[in-house]
């Protein structure tokens, strides 16, 4: 799941409306954040099997370190902790250990069974990508719902905050569109590189359209 993920990172501006939206959608994507760092330290395995699934070619083979139950536990603890000098407020803690652990449950809807409850464990997966128009008819309306929610909580300050915010939505159904009908990625090395570049420019977009805008 990859819009699923950024919809709860949205619809948790409304329950702590003065938190960076960059640190609600880092969290709700911290697996994936993590997941190259891990696959270019050796730490964990993918490879790419066209077919694996109908929505991607990926073959998660092993992820336990950014992706298991267990372990998203202690990353979301450990990035409530971190980003508390910079989001304060009753729930924080909360919201951001939440939107972490998430990401395991919605991957498990949508994977195949490869999700670790951690190191070692048994795998678990529901399989939702071995259907493509099944996949869309969840997690577009999920995005929607998400996107609607967080512009009701806030509004463009200025040109910035308005044109930033909607060029961010664009390319991320954009890249939504190319991870299902774009062929598979030519290496590994490649894959690792894109993800690590994305993760890192899509925190700053994020960052600076939320902060052009103003909480309702």
């Amino acid at each position: 799941m990859f819009i699923g993920h950024l919809a709860l990172g949205l619809a948790a501006k409304r329950a702590v409306p003065r938190v960076s939206l960059a640190l609600l959608l880092g969290a709700a994507q911290l697996a994936d954040i993590l997941w190259p760092v891990f696959l270019a330290l050796g730490l964990e395995q993918v490879r790419i099997d066209p077919g694996n699934t109908a929505l991607t070619p990926l073959d998660f083979v092993s992820y336990p370190y950014s992706h298991s139950l267990v372990l998203l536990v202690f990353w979301g603890v450990a990035l409530a902790v971190v980003s508390r000098p910079f989001a304060r407020g009753r729930h924080v803690f909360a919201v951001v250990s939440a939107l972490v652990v998430s990401h395991w449950v919605l991957d498990v809807i949508t994977h195949r069974p490869d999700m670790p409850l951690y190191p070692g464990s048994p795998k678990f997966g529901l399989g939702l990508w071995n259907s493509i128009p099944a996949t869309i008819a969840i997690e577009v309306p999920m995005f929607v719902a998400g996107l609607w929610i967080y512009t009701s909580v806030t509004h463009p300050r200025d040109r910035i905050g308005k044109w930033a915010f909607g060029s961010l939505i664009v390319t991320v159904l954009l890249i939504y569109v190319a991870n299902i009908f774009s062929p598979p990625p030519p290496s590994v090395k490649a894959l690792t590189i894109v993800a690590m570049i994305g993760g890192a420019l899509f925190t700053v977009w994020s960052w600076w359209a939320d902060s052009h805008r103003d909480v309702a």
